[in-house]
């Protein structure tokens, strides 16, 4: 693809996801869109042949500047599974605190997409998820945690949470809340896998 194909190419991509995190997926129009990116509709059709498709590439493109922005701020949790778990939510309070914060614009649009299982876009998002799920996963697992995949789904569930009743509410307080009921799990599963390994060399349990 020519270098000015691509330049158009990500052109567009950014508009369109500027207006779709501001107003959402059913809200802009391909003429909002072709305006945003300073082009003509014909143009944008020339590179997307639908705003489905649009929206697909847009999530595929903005999933890997999120997962590397989630990594780089990985980078700088260190520590207990404690302090990993405070930092991360002390992120989100102070990621919510942000003039016109939206949220994740992954779930927004995905929610939008919730009468369309077969979408692309939400195909992408599952993806995006999963995969930020499994980040925090490893981050627990290098602090030390047993079955670290079961504790990031719950924390990753009350962050999620969190989130969406921020929006709901417009009450950062639910960021604190989550925060405190993440450490209760947190020190729940270190307990119970600390008493299995325990009992496991009284001989009274096999754990694997």
């Amino acid at each position: 693809m020519p270098r000015s194909a691509e330049q158009t190419r990500k052109r567009i991509l950014d508009g369109a996801y500027t207006l779709f995190r501001r107003h959402g997926y059913s809200r802009v129009s391909m003429d909002d869109i072709a305006a945003k990116a300073s082009f003509t509709k014909r143009t944008l059709y020339h590179h997307f042949k639908s705003k489905d498709q649009l929206l697909a590439d847009v999530l595929a493109c903005q999933q890997e500047l999120a997962l590397q922005a989630f990594k780089t701020f990985g980078d700088r949790l260190s520590g207990s599974p404690e302090a990993i778990v405070e930092g991360m939510f002390r992120e989100l309070a102070v990621w919510a605190d942000r003039p016109r914060w939206a949220g994740s614009g992954f779930t927004r649009l995905v929610i939008e997409l919730a009468d369309l299982p077969g979408h692309p876009a939400r195909l992408i998002a599952r993806r995006h998820k999963a995969r930020l799920e499994r980040c925090l996963g490893e981050l627990l697992e290098r602090s030390g945690v047993r079955r670290a995949g079961e504790l990031a789904r719950a924390i990753w569930l009350l962050s999620e949470g969190a989130i969406s009743l921020i929006l709901v509410h417009g009450d950062q307080g639910y960021s604190a809340a989550a925060a405190n009921a993440a450490m209760t799990l947190v020190r729940s599963h270190l307990d119970k896998h600390q008493k299995a390994v325990r009992a496991a060399g009284n001989g009274s349990v096999n754990w694997r």
